[in-house]
């Protein structure tokens, strides 16, 4: 039995996800970021943290791929070509949505607002577009790596979602059916969030 920490509407719904998706039991500890508790878990207050028996993982997309490889589900498997492929795409789906998300959220809610540079929001938003280019490129089917969903689908859909919330540029008509079709999982997520669109950081 897993236990996840963090929020729902944060990246630990990736983990959560991931979890169903995997068929695996899991409870859920509510935590929220920068609090003492979550920096029982993790020393820098992130979210989210999951405790597999006595050891605690910390990191989303490392959660994920230690996951997906502990229970040979969602992924190519470790060492093929198959693999660094969709290393590569995951890795770009971070450098591309969640980093640039994230800088959006510190910018405008996260940090004191001394330091907040909230006209960032523009080019950001033009990066974004850009970024959005990238991901059709990298569909090859009806998941990311063709036939079969692995762990960028649950990263992009994230990402796509917290996008929205962000109120970014609109998503293409390709990748709107593609997050439409992937939403509509009977494993997407937790029960009580299945469907929904609102998830955060």
């Amino acid at each position: 039995m897993y236990e996840v920490m963090g929020a729902v509407r944060s990246r630990a719904f990736r983990v959560m996800w991931m979890l169903e998706e995997l068929g695996q039991p899991y409870t859920f500890t509510e935590v929220y970021p920068g609090t003492p508790e979550a920096k029982q878990f993790n020393a820098s207050g992130k979210i989210p943290a999951m405790k597999d028996g006595d050891d605690v993982l910390t990191d989303s997309v490392a959660i994920m791929t230690y996951l997906a490889d502990k229970h040979d589900g969602l992924t190519a498997p470790a060492g093929t070509i198959a693999r660094a492929r969709q290393d590569a795409v995951t890795q770009m789906l971070v450098d591309e949505f969640d980093a640039l998300l994230w800088t959006h959220s510190k910018h405008n809610m996260i940090l004191p607002d001394d330091v907040r540079m909230p006209q960032i929001t523009d080019a950001l938003k033009k990066e974004f577009l850009r970024s959005l280019s990238m991901l059709e490129d990298a569909v090859q089917g009806p998941f990311i790596m063709g036939d079969t969903m692995s762990v960028p689908d649950i990263l992009a859909v994230h990402c796509l979602g917290w996008a929205r919330m962000a109120e970014f540029p609109p998503i293409s008509d390709r990748i709107k059916a593609y997050t439409k079709e992937m939403r509509a999982r009977p494993d997407n997520g937790p029960p009580e969030c299945r469907g929904q669109t609102w998830y955060r950081p």
